[in-house]
Formats: C-alpha cells, structure tokens, sequence
C-alpha cells in the first residue's frame, strides 16, 4: 500500500469536527462547483470529475436466497481530489477509495480498498462503462447491464445487473441541495436494477435474487461546515413506488427527499417534506446509533416503520459509517438501504 494513498485518506475524519463530517464542509477553494440549471450528459456523467473534490459510486442491493433469508450487499467507489485537475502516473492528485460488504441476519462482512489515480489500480469510465479498484468492479456495455463483483477476507459476491426503469435525477433535473447556506451536488439514481447471482460466504456459495439502486453524486463541497452527518434512506415499496430521503443533521436539520413512481417519473420534495425520527438505538463499536425509524411522507401519504435486519452492519473502514439493509412496514411495505454517518 503507497504511504501517501493511506496518509491522504485517513486525514479525512481529522476535519470532520470543524468542517461537516469528514470534511465535507470544507471550502471548495479552486475546485469546481455544482450550478443550477447544468443539464446532466449521459453517459459522459456516468465517468469522472476530476475538477470537482469528491465523487462517488454507490451501489446497494436487497436480496433473498431459496430459503427466504434476507441478504444486503453494498459496493461504493469513492474518488477524492487534492487539487482539482488530473494526471498521470504518481504525480496525479486524485485518490481512490472502495468499500465492499455483504449484511446477513447474523454478520456484516467489510472490505476496503485505497488506491492511487493515475497507475492504473482503480478508476472509471463512461462508455463502456467500467468502475473498478483493484479486482472489484462494476461493468457492463452500458449502464442498464452491468456486472458486479468484490471480495474479502470472509466473503465474495458475483452478480449480475438488470435496469427496468430510467435514471432518476434528484432536486432540480440532478442540482442536490444539501443545506438552507446552498451546499449542493450534482445527484442522480438508477433505483430499477433486477438483480441475481452468487453470494460466497464462510459457510458457502448461496444463489441470490433481488433489487438494486445505484447512486452518483459528486459535488466540492457538499455539506455545510455545521452538518455532522446524514441519515440517507433509499425505500422500494411492494407497490413499485420508491423514496429516496435524506436528513442531514446539523446545528438546523435540513431534509431532502424524490418521490419516484413506479414508471420512474420522479417528484422532488423540499425541505421539511421528509420526517425521520428514531424509534430504536443500538450500541455499536462504540458509538450509539438509531437503527429503527418512523419514516413519514405525508404528501404521498408514507407513514412507515424502519427497522435493520442485523443492528450491528458497521463500517469500519478509513472513514465509519453505519450501512446496511432495512425492512419496511406499515402504511407500505417493502425492503431498503440505510446510511447513517457522523454518530459517536
């Protein structure tokens, strides 16, 4: 591992107090900044952004095996800039980051991977598409069909990707704000995969079918310097309805939240739309985490229970979060992915 990929990298959390979590909240300086009424580009936007400070891809699947158990699997390639431009070689100031994980009702198996841009160990292109860090990767002909694989220690999945619906742009056609001070990314989902293949974990191979939704977001600076973290719920309702919602937590918290129909129009709710409030808290590498929620959509007439299928899916990677799959019950039913950051 290069010196420099692990020193960058963990200098993150070292901000996070004075400047949003994991610094996040710092000022964008030279780096370039999201602006409203920039119309997204496919598939050039399924690629980099160098001249922006941070991107990602995220991917997170809820599936089932032949006997009915609940699985989560997450893959997510994060790309984080020390100066806003590109490079070859060693001499390129982008670096990258990967996570891997596979929650069963019992375990939560975590991997993570830290690369250095410009060598050739990781990176992503927009057509054909490819994401990949080290031997992970997500590829396909196009970004409706892609293959997905990632291993660990413990576990390794191999799965196969089918869209069944349009991209999603969230906020204003793709401009996210994230707080009251105007913080914002360039946001967009393709929450309609289909999804099947093989989970390996300790104790074996277990075929696996399910859905998946897939997230790109990038921005230089999208948190405000107050927000400590995020609580973000992506929910795929039995009725093929889905929400994304999000709560970004900070001295005012600040909602965000996409009604999407089941033919994937999309309809983008303002602040203060979206309620989460906390029903449950769980210890957790010692931090004290909700990981039980009423979840409320009043416009949409949403007023569900959230509850996680294994309390204890923590990442502990370079930066920790909690991450894992979740039921849904109540006035909806169905599966989803939560994200909680910034908890101590």
């Amino acid at each position: 591992m290069n010196v420099k990929i692990l020193v960058s990298l963990l200098l993150l959390p070292c901000v996070a107090q004075s400047q949003g979590f994991a610094g996040l909240g710092t000022e964008a300086g030279d780096f370039a900044q999201p602006v409203p009424g920039r119309s997204l580009e496919f598939p050039a936007d399924h690629g980099p952004h160098p001249e922006y400070r941070i991107e990602w891809w995220y991917l997170t699947a809820n599936m089932t095996g032949p006997d009915g158990t609940p699985y989560g699997l997450q893959w997510t390639l994060f790309r984080s800039a020390l100066a806003p431009l590109d490079g070859e070689g060693w001499e390129t100031p982008q670096l990258w980051m990967g996570h891997a994980a596979v929650t069963t009702p019992d375990a939560h198996h975590v991997a993570e991977r830290l690369a250095w841009g410009g060598v050739g160990q990781a990176g992503v292109q927009a057509e054909p598409f490819a994401a990949w860090i080290d031997d992970w990767a997500v590829e396909g002909p196009d970004f409706d069909n892609l293959h997905l694989t990632a291993s660990g220690g413990d576990f390794a999945y191999d799965v196969q990707l089918r869209s069944s619906g349009p991209l999603v742009l969230h906020g204003q056609d793709g401009y996210s704000v994230k707080s009251g001070a105007g913080q914002a990314s360039y946001y967009y989902s393709r929450p309609f995969f289909e999804l099947s293949g093989t989970l390996s974990l300790p104790d074996g191979d277990i075929p696996v079918t399910g859905t998946a939704w897939l997230d790109r977001e990038w921005s230089s600076q999208p948190l405000a310097e107050d927000q400590q973290g995020w609580d973000w719920f992506s929910l795929s309702f039995d009725s093929g309805h889905k929400l994304m919602g999000f709560v970004l937590r900070g001295s005012t918290d600040y909602t965000s939240a996409t009604w999407i129909a089941a033919d994937g129009q999309a309809t983008a709710l303002a602040d203060g739309a979206f309620v989460a409030t906390p029903l449950e808290w769980h210890d957790v590498a010692e931090r004290h985490v909700p990981t039980a929620w009423r979840v409320s959509l009043p416009a949409r007439g949403v007023d569900v229970t959230v509850a996680a299928l294994n309390p204890d899916a923590w990442m502990q990677t370079s930066v920790p979060y909690w991450e894992g799959p979740v039921t849904v019950s109540g006035s909806h039913d169905g599966v989803a992915y939560l994200e909680m950051t910034g908890y101590e």
